[in-house]
């Protein structure tokens, strides 16, 4: 089983050693002499906990606990602050700071052994909890919750980066008669089949697959321009009517599902909701052309239409 890593972050190499002398035989455990190295180290991510001196010559361990609080791939990680400073102003000041635990030195080996399995416990429970309210209950892919919390943070990190990024919308077509035909029950299931199938193709660290609502989908991901984004979607497109799960629509003997999208570079004067909008509106063109295609385009909504 693989062990919990602690970050240990203390301008005291004695201190920060004596500490590692005491948990690595549970954790693995690393040390950070500066703020500014102990912050690079916990942006690395992985980490199930922070024990963090308060007193440091840079950056103070309040100052630094704003930051670990307010960066994205550090902001749940626990941090239990040590100090000297004996006051319970201080003790206050990084409880409301955010900060776990405030445990004074000089501490027993046994009292910050048992602190630091308590909060770990509690950071895995907390964790599960976290990753059980981002899931749709329904098809086990992202939810809605999610794609709100992560859709903006890969915006960002494609703007950040000149990286190419798109945007997708899917619906299952005529899903309102399939439902009045074979039943909600059999919508259900017809809903986790083309989520699961759909998800299956992005696989990628950076793709994002959710459920928007309902019968709605959508999906963020990074590398593709627009021509090879359209591919991509066709294929996925085909790999749903594939499933020759019955319908007789309008459009197919199969359940199929309209896709739109954008693919483009972001600049830092875009805006994410705008593109999200008309990844929306290729959509509606791929639903009012006659559905079962994809309709993509580029910034300059160039389209790409697959009949």
């Amino acid at each position: 089983m693989e062990k919990d890593k602690i970050l240990v972050i203390d301008d005291s190499a004695v201190q920060a050693e004596y500490l590692c002398s005491i948990l690595s035989g549970d954790y693995e455990v690393s040390a950070c002499y500066t703020a500014r190295d102990g912050l690079a180290k916990a942006k690395e991510g992985g980490y199930s906990l922070i024990l963090l001196d308060v007193v440091m010559p840079d950056v103070d361990g309040f100052m630094l606990l704003q930051e670990l609080k307010s960066t994205v791939l550090t902001k749940h990680v626990p941090v239990i602050l040590l100090t000297s400073l004996a006051d319970v102003q201080y003790e206050e000041r990084g409880l409301l700071l955010g900060a776990v635990d405030y445990v004074a030195k000089p501490f027993s080996p046994v009292i910050i052994k048992a602190r630091v399995n308590t909060h770990i416990q509690l950071y895995h429970y907390q964790t599960e909890f976290r990753e059980q309210a981002m899931v749709d209950g329904l098809t086990g892919v992202p939810n809605r919750r999610r794609y709100e919390a992560e859709s903006i943070i890969k915006w960002q990190e494609a703007t950040r980066f000149g990286l190419p990024i798109s945007i997708c919308m899917m619906d299952i077509d005529h899903f309102k008669s399939y439902n009045d035909t074979f039943g909600h029950p059999a919508g259900d299931q017809t809903i986790v089949s083309v989520a699961q199938t759909a998800a299956a193709h992005f696989r990628r660290a950076t793709d994002l697959f959710a459920r928007y609502g309902g019968e709605e989908f959508v999906a963020i991901f990074m590398g593709n321009d627009g021509p090879s984004a359209f591919q991509f979607l066709k294929t996925l497109r085909q790999a749903v009517e594939e499933l020759h799960i019955p319908h007789n629509s309008p459009v197919s003997q199969w359940v199929t599902v309209s896709v739109g999208g954008v693919s483009l570079v972001p600049k830092v004067s875009d805006d994410y909701h705008t593109y999200l909008k008309l990844a929306d509106t290729m959509l509606y063109d791929a639903k009012r052309f006659g559905r079962n295609q994809v309709v993509w385009c580029n910034e300059n909504k160039d389209q790409l239409r697959e009949r």
